[in-house]
Parts: structure tokens; sequence; C-alpha cells
């Protein structure tokens, strides 16, 4: 079965634990000192936030966890299939967590993440630079980050 995933950058990490524990009406299954995070059952959603990062704040990603290899390899084959470039990021630590995940960025340039997570990790971690996935130059020492800029829309009605 498939969660859909929400990560949210907020200010105020205490302040808003507070808020969406209130609105969900239960406490988060992970707290750390930067990050907090609801595997909640209803809705069905793994939804996080952190504090801390570099960026603007608001919807940071959004998500696909799944619970097995074979999920994950159905989901990779959607991307695949999204006509869309894929960053295949493979096995990481992010998010206090042990994941095979990949990246995608739709037509507007909302990032998806795609993860199926084995094990717990004792740090953040480190994922790729969210922001090189939707820039039109993500300049010097980006080589190896697709471009997943939107694709310009085409007028169709003159």
């Amino acid at each position: 079965m498939k969660r859909l995933h929400v990560h949210v950058s907020v200010e105020d990490l205490a302040q808003s634990i507070r808020f969406y524990s209130t609105l969900f009406a239960a406490e988060p299954t992970v707290t750390k000192p930067d990050y907090a995070k609801w595997m909640l059952d209803d809705p069905r959603v793994n939804f996080a936030i952190s504090a801390g990062r570099v960026g603007e704040k608001g919807i940071e990603h959004l998500g696909i966890q799944v619970e097995s290899e074979e999920e994950l390899t159905e989901v990779y084959a959607r991307l695949k299939a999204a006509d869309r470039p894929v960053l295949e990021e493979g096995a990481t630590t992010c998010c206090y967590a042990k994941s095979q995940k990949s990246w995608i960025a739709d037509p507007q340039g909302v990032v998806w993440e795609t993860f199926h997570t084995t094990a717990e990790a004792v740090n953040y971690g480190v994922g790729p630079e969210l922001n090189r996935l939707v820039s039109d130059n993500a300049g010097e020492g980006a080589c190896c980050a697709p471009d997943l800029q939107p694709k310009p829309a085409v007028a169709c009605c003159g």
C-alpha cells in the first residue's frame, strides 16, 4: 500500500509541532531537534516538517512512499513513463531514514519524491539540492544534476 508524503519547511519547529499535533489529533511518530514526522493512517499520509534548512518556507516537496521493492519498481516505471527527467538517487540517508529514492519535477516545477524506507538513521543525512531540480541554470558544480526544469507551454489556440 502506498502512502502520500508531504514535507513542509517551517520557521518555528516547536510552534509547528503544536499546530500539526492539534490538527491531526496525534503526536509526531518521530521528533528530532530540527525535524518531526507524523505517520498517519487517517488520512494515510507521511507528513514531515523541518526547520533550519536553506530555502523558502512552505511545501518543500511531495512524495509517494511505498512499502516494498515491488511497489517501488512499479512507481519508478511510472516516473520513467512521465516524459520528464528523473533523478535516480538510489540508496541514501535523509530525514533520519535509510531509503531507496528517485525524484522528478512536474511541468510546473513541483518536486516529487518516490521512496522505500528500509531503516531508521541516527542523523538527518543529506539529499539532493531540490532547487537544482527545477532551476533554469543550476550553476557551476551542478554537472551531475539532471535538468528537471518545466518544459515551456506550447500555445495551441493562437
